[in-house]
């Protein structure tokens, strides 16, 4: 005979007559039903408790009062559950009655059976309704099999209502490893791949798997970098200058960067790029520069903003890549949603309007999220006009928002950046440091698989990188002689990450390589 007491494992956590069932029910689920039907012979443990072996020869037979009686007399199960169960089986109960043209019967269950689970009226109702409808169904032409595939329905649905041990919860052993393997990549720092994760042996990830060493530099920027950002299908990157140009690179298939177009119709330094959804359009902007917008397959400018009094510091589309809002440090200016034309559609602006430092739109395009006034973040739903604001202690210099929209983050001065989610749930950030930033602009970014990472440049030359379940960084990237300003990862290529720097060059870091190879330097 089989001993409950049983237990495997090392520390004698697991109840072998448990993990038996559960593998008998795994067997079965996979259709290796000779080899399960073994074990159970082997072991003496069943698959089905004996409780629910008996409710479902009851249903398949169409035996109805045995049934309910065996769901009053089966144990441990919360009063609300087992009303759930009967109703469920008075349901079917009656439609067959009705289908045999038993009215009598049929309305015995009505009166005499259903009240007796103390359902509220509106279940109750919600049967009679049922009752209607099926009375308007061609009732009494429901052949055999289809009475019978309503009954497995109904067994199906009493599996998903009674709890263990009475029901095992569909493939059980699945989810178990399942959740041992996604627990075993959640404590893994460096996890950076959709591939499936191997069984044989506990999951941990080497440094490999992000970038973490210099792969080529680019220098044909004449001076400090400032911005950089890949394209949405990972195939460009855009880096803009103070040298007053914005280049676009292409990313070729043996992972090397080639520059593409140089934009050259800026007057002042080019601070921020952003790429449309469809990455045939880029706009660029600058604090003290006018909005332009680009085609990015013929590296011409469409079209120019406003006059030259309108200098934008930060810019954003719409998921149509047909609409865009920019901000501006000018009150008088605020924010203005713009299509590609040129012509407004809409404005927030006025004296009490605050400068707009950055902002982003999420990809639904249903919120719009801005930094004001330093300390300031305002999430106005574009639908309702909601708004919701959030105050930080500190400057903020700059915005990033998720690519699936959930979450963003802020970098503040006090040398720390803020995660948090756009939906307002969270009480509190989770804070993010290490990195150096006191007076410059240094922006952040999401990367790596699920976003799972968080990168950022810093004012000591070094490029920090975060798992967003640490506060502490995972990775210190050296290259850089000079601050670095922006970074950003390649939404298609987990492996490859962008970073802009004062000492005017732009570095593309890959994996650790065993043999290590010089990086090369890119010239025009």
């Amino acid at each position: 005979m089989e001993n409950s007491l049983t237990t495997l494992g090392s520390k004698g956590l697991i109840n072998k007559h448990e993990f038996v069932r559960v593998i008998i029910q795994c067997l079965y689920s996979f259709g290796y039903k000779k080899s399960a039907s073994c074990l159970e012979s082997e072991s003496g443990i069943r698959y089905k408790s004996v409780d629910f072996d008996l409710l479902e020869s009851q249903i398949l037979s169409g035996d109805w009062d045995n049934c309910i009686d065996t769901v009053n007399k089966i144990k441990d199960v919360k009063d609300d559950t087992r009303s759930s169960v009967l109703f469920l089986v008075f349901k079917q109960c009656f439609l067959e009655y009705l289908n045999r043209g038993d009215d009598s019967l049929a309305l015995l269950v009505l009166q005499k059976q259903v009240p007796t689970l103390h359902m509220s009226k509106e279940m109750v109702h919600k049967l009679a309704y049922n009752i209607l409808s099926l009375k308007e169904m061609e009732l009494g032409k429901l052949d055999e099999d289809i009475i019978c595939e309503l009954r497995k329905r109904l067994l199906m649905e009493l599996g998903k209502q009674l709890p263990p041990p009475i029901v095992l919860p569909e493939r059980r052993l699945e989810h178990l490893v399942e959740t041992s393997v996604t627990a075993q990549i959640d404590s893994c720092m460096h996890h950076n791949s959709q591939d499936v994760v191997s069984l044989y042996e506990d999951h941990c990830c080497g440094r490999d798997q992000i970038p973490t060493e210099t792969v080529q530099i680019l220098t044909d920027h004449g001076n400090e970098v400032w911005f950089v950002q890949f394209s949405n299908n990972g195939e460009y990157l855009a880096s803009s200058s103070s040298d007053c140009t914005a280049i676009i690179w292409k990313v070729m298939d043996n992972g090397k960067l080639t520059m593409k177009d140089t934009l050259i119709s800026h007057q002042n330094p080019v601070s921020f790029v952003a790429w449309s959804p469809d990455d045939t359009k880029l706009l660029t902007c600058g604090n003290l520069e006018v909005l332009k917008l680009w085609d990015v397959e013929t590296g011409t400018c469409r079209h120019t903003f406003g006059d030259h009094d309108f200098t934008v510091s930060s810019c954003a589309w719409f998921a149509d890549s047909k609409r865009i809002v920019c901000g501006s440090a000018d009150p008088e200016k605020g924010i203005c949603m713009w299509d590609c034309d040129g012509n407004e559609m809409k404005a927030w602006r006025g004296m009490r309007m605050p400068k707009v430092l950055d902002l982003a739109v999420t990809t639904d395009g249903e919120k719009l999220i801005s930094i004001f006034s330093d300390k300031e973040i305002r999430i106005l739903n574009l639908r309702t006009n909601a708004e919701q604001v959030i105050l930080e202690e500190h400057s903020i210099t700059s915005l990033s928002v998720s690519i699936d929209s959930e979450v963003f983050i802020v970098n503040l001065n006090s040398q720390e950046i803020h995660l948090r989610d756009v939906a307002g749930k969270w009480e509190k950030p989770l804070k993010y440091t290490g990195h150096e930033q006191n007076k410059y602009v240094i922006r952040s970014c999401f990367g790596g698989f699920n976003s799972m990472f968080i990168a950022s440049g810093s004012e000591n030359t070094q490029v920090y990188i975060w798992n967003r379940r640490s506060s502490t960084p995972i990775e210190v990237l050296s290259g850089h002689s000079m601050t670095v300003n922006s970074v950003s990862w390649n939404p298609k290529r987990p492996l490859m990450l962008a970073s802009a720097s004062d000492d005017h060059t732009i570095r593309i870091w890959g994996p650790s390589q065993t043999n290590k190879i010089q990086p090369t330097e890119t010239f025009t």
